[in-house]
């Protein structure tokens, strides 16, 4: 197990105009943990994981292993001393190889019978054993991506990166085979840092996980404080679905039109009587018989056991998930609260 310390790299593009891909990111993954680097295209998450792997040299700042330094001033270690495995977005496996040749790339410095036993050992832990001599296009695209992580795998890494590796994958398949890879990495006890556009993927696959918008780390924490207090709107809307209304400061609350909530402020305290934005995510708007606050209805999409509320608030509309056995149609007028604490950003306004 090994843990990654990034302190203060930077890497600029010298295109026109220059491109700066990493801004002074800092950012500590412990032994045995999975980091999730979580933002959308452009944003420099990729360069960062090139950057741990060694094919890219930063500006800036250091990648160390350990404590020990990987690139810095006067340091690069090549990629292949790293102790490092990777697993690509859509798997890269050797068309001219059959599995147990893909898994066994790496270990040609062991004997043959080790090498098949390793190879043997490693095709049972990613769920594909007796597989070893299928062609790679005899595979579906969820038993390549085993296959990739197998290989990662083969060398026994400190560290395993993985590239969006489920975007190619459907729905179903995804959901599935990122836990399947989750159980690998944690049996085998790796250092993991998964990149992803993914929310969804980086709030049940990871330990920590990391926000970036334009080459910076904006927010890094457990998934349940990056969704539950974003640290602002941007990050908020970006995270996940939630509804943005006004509101007003008071000294224990923040006044709305589903009246007076608890709060998670942001930044200094704001005084009282000040204008804020105020952010609600759709679980926490409830149903609440007898409750002053009432909506009607306004759109229902069935999903098993939830429905998704559409629901209008004063001419505001606000999303809600309440259980199915809620029974609501449109044009329902039904009584709600809010099941606080809500997030609150004085000063900042609703991102076009």
């Amino acid at each position: 197990m090994t843990t990654i310390a990034i302190d203060g790299v930077s890497k600029t593009y010298p295109t026109r105009p220059p491109v700066v891909a990493l801004d002074d990111v800092s950012i500590t993954v412990d032994s045995g943990q999975i980091l999730a680097v979580l933002g959308p295209s452009g944003c420099g998450k990729t360069t960062l994981l090139r950057v741990i792997a060694g094919f890219e040299r930063p500006d800036s700042g250091t990648v160390s292993f350990d404590g020990v330094p990987m690139a810095g001033p006067n340091v690069m270690v090549n990629p292949e001393r790293r102790g490092v495995g990777i697993v690509p977005q859509e798997g890269g496996l050797f068309p001219h190889l059959d599995v147990a040749g893909n898994v066994a790339f790496g270990l040609r410095n062991l004997p043959r019978p080790e090498r098949r036993r390793r190879v043997d050992e490693l095709l049972d832990l990613v769920a594909l054993p007796g597989l070893g001599g299928r062609r790679a296009d005899e595979l579906s695209g969820g038993q390549q991506q085993r296959v990739a992580l197998a290989r990662a795998l083969a060398r026994r890494p400190g560290i395993v990166l993985l590239d969006e590796p489920f975007a190619a994958l459907d729905t179903g398949l995804r959901a599935s085979l990122r836990d399947d890879v989750c159980a690998v990495l944690r049996a085998t006890g790796t250092t993991a840092v998964l990149v992803t556009h993914d929310q969804a993927e980086a709030l049940t696959t990871a330990d920590q996980v990391a926000v970036m918008r334009s080459g910076r780390v904006i927010q890094h924490g457990s998934p349940q404080i990056i969704y539950q207090q974003p640290v602002d709107l941007a990050a908020a809307q970006f995270l996940g679905e939630c509804t943005l209304v006004d509101g007003r400061m008071r000294s224990d609350c923040v006044e709305t039109i589903f009246g007076r909530v608890q709060f998670v402020p942001h930044g200094p305290t704001a005084p009282v009587g000040q204008e804020a934005t105020v952010m609600i995510r759709p679980e926490q708007i409830v149903p609440s018989p007898g409750s002053p606050t009432t909506a009607v209805v306004r759109a229902v999409r069935f999903e098993g056991p939830i429905v998704q509320l559409s629901l209008d608030i004063c001419g505001c509309i606000a999303q809600a998930r309440w259980p199915a056995t809620a029974a609501v149609e449109v044009d329902d007028v039904v009584n709600l609260s809010v099941a606080g604490p809500v997030n609150v950003y004085p000063g900042q306004s609703v991102p076009g």
